[in-house]
């Protein structure tokens, strides 16, 4: 299974220029199974989706989860999940993340096929002292929840590595992850997006998707990986 994490920068493209036609082309490039998407709302107002639904679906062959209470939102704090298969399982939670800015991180159980996983999808805050709380969160959620196979994916707006980094916290659940540059865009530095998988083996393959398109329709990269729900690891969580 293909999963991607993709900041669309609300659709606002290194050209200026908001042309929500174009990551609906790029999910089509990336032609993934499973996509977490940050800052797919208007910031006020009613928050509205920046994305046409018909669109991305002719496109890409993706659909939206529903995640907004918001009639046209597309997402719960900006983040959106898209499928391409109808799930035959879907649950969902909402939490809040603490920090000085209001964010949020959705929690999906589904099963679309392979076996049921579980996804967090979330967009960190920009100061440390925030992400450092929010991973907190996370992990602290793992207490609660049934274990499952889980990924962790979105913008997690952390670049530093060692003890100051933010995503230390994860660690011993998902343990080193490779750091792979998608800021910004058109010449990726810092590695703000991260797809992690519990349990270790669990996600493969990571790769920036990169192209002429992708540099210009956002200011991030998509991150994309594979999911192997039949490695050794998953299959035990299962109970198989």
């Amino acid at each position: 299974m293909k999963v991607a994490s993709y900041n669309i920068h609300k659709c606002r493209g290194t050209d200026g220029k908001v042309e929500p036609g174009r990551i609906a082309a790029v999910l089509g490039e990336i032609g993934a199974d499973l996509v977490a998407l940050q800052e797919v709302d208007h910031r006020f107002g009613k928050r509205l989706g920046l994305l046409d639904p018909e669109v991305v679906k002719q496109q890409a062959g993706l659909h939206l989860l529903a995640q907004s209470d918001a009639p046209g939102g597309h997402g719960w704090h900006g983040n959106a999940l898209l499928v391409k298969r109808e799930p035959s399982v879907y649950r969902r939670q909402r939490i809040r993340l603490p920090g000085v800015e209001p964010r949020g991180a959705i929690i999906v159980e589904l099963d679309l096929g392979e076996g049921p996983f579980r996804v967090i999808a979330a967009h960190f805050g920009l100061l440390r002292r925030s992400r450092v709380s929010q991973a907190d969160t996370l992990v602290a959620a793992f207490g609660w929840l049934k274990p499952m196979p889980t990924i962790l994916l979105g913008d997690l707006n952390e670049w530093r590595r060692g003890r100051r980094s933010s995503l230390n916290a994860f660690e011993p659940l998902f343990g080193e992850h490779p750091h792979l540059p998608s800021f910004p865009s058109r010449r990726p530095i810092f590695p703000l997006d991260r797809i992690l998988g519990w349990p270790r083996g669990l996600v493969q393959g990571l790769a920036v998707h990169n192209t002429p398109l992708a540099r210009k329709a956002s200011d991030h990269l998509p991150l994309t990986a594979e999911v192997d729900l039949a490695h050794p690891g998953a299959l035990l969580r299962h109970g198989g």
